[in-house]
């Protein structure tokens, strides 16, 4: 029995992804060209402009500022 070619296997794989890259760009391009692209953000301004306000102000964590001054516990 021959044993497989594992590296003709990676490459035939890494082949297929780069086409499929090449095809997902080449769609995209055309989509933006005929003006029906919504890819106008980048991938930073989506994410600010879904993030809470908490989260754009620092206060996701709910934390209290470290200016106001918390009264001892106990």
């Amino acid at each position: 029995m021959a044993k497989p070619n594992y590296s003709f296997e990676k490459r035939q794989r890494e082949l297929a992804k780069k086409k499929k890259k090449e095809e997902k760009a080449a769609s995209k391009a055309a989509a933006k060209a005929s003006g029906h692209g919504d890819d106008d953000m980048n991938p930073n301004d989506a994410a600010a402009a879904l993030a809470p306000v908490e989260e754009v102000n620092g206060d996701a964590d709910g934390a209290a500022p470290a200016d106001k001054e918390q009264p001892p516990r106990g």
